[in-house]
């Protein structure tokens, strides 16, 4: 028989990210940031690669990268709202995690699956972070994706890559409820 845990499975009902941008100060301190960090890490990991590592974020290194992602949405000729909301998600935020996806030479864990963990990781941090009282959010838009902004903001190398920035801190009100999946609509029962 099922042993079942009724809070955590609540939790993952009810849950829901915050807006970053309600996001206010204090972060969580180092002591309740290795808590959060641990849970992530629990992920799901073929191989045991760990195809991912953390980055934090927090104080002068977040006006940093505001800095860094302005100045390359400029390069890019990006409209001035890209720049602005690029540069707002750092300027903003009491603390984020990088998440950063670290592609291990393997002959049997595909790239894929190494990008799978990385995503979920993304996810655990995210839910660990709500779960731990914090409010938090999963962004990432074209700072995650421009190479030129990952090796001058994070210093990464060609082999890493950011899965998200999870943005971390006190919450603010909490936002109404949106709509949720028509779960008949996506799934499919496949019995012989």
């Amino acid at each position: 028989m099922p042993d079942p845990n009724p809070a955590a499975l609540d939790f993952l009902l009810t849950r829901r990210s915050r807006p970053a941008k309600t996001l206010k100060s204090p972060g969580p301190d180092r002591a309740a940031l290795d808590v959060i960090l641990t849970a992530a890490a629990r992920t799901p990991d073929h191989g045991k690669l760990e195809p991912w590592r953390f980055i934090v974020l927090q104080g002068d290194a977040l006006t940093r990268l505001g800095d860094v992602a302005e100045a390359r949405a400029t390069e890019r000729a990006l409209e001035p709202e890209m720049v602005a909301k690029a540069r707002v998600q750092f300027d903003d935020s009491p603390l984020a995690v990088a998440v950063i996806e670290v592609q291990k030479s393997s002959e049997k864990i595909p790239e894929l699956e190494q990008t799978y963990s990385a995503g979920a990781v993304c996810l655990a941090l995210l839910n660990a972070a709500l779960a731990s009282g914090w409010g938090a959010n999963w962004l990432s838009g074209w700072v995650s994706h421009d190479r030129a902004f990952m090796e001058r903001a994070l210093g990464l190398q060609p082999h890493e890559r950011v899965a998200g920035f999870i943005h971390i801190g006190t919450e603010g009100p909490k936002p109404p409820e949106r709509p949720r999946p028509d779960l008949n609509a996506i799934t499919t029962w496949v019995d012989a």
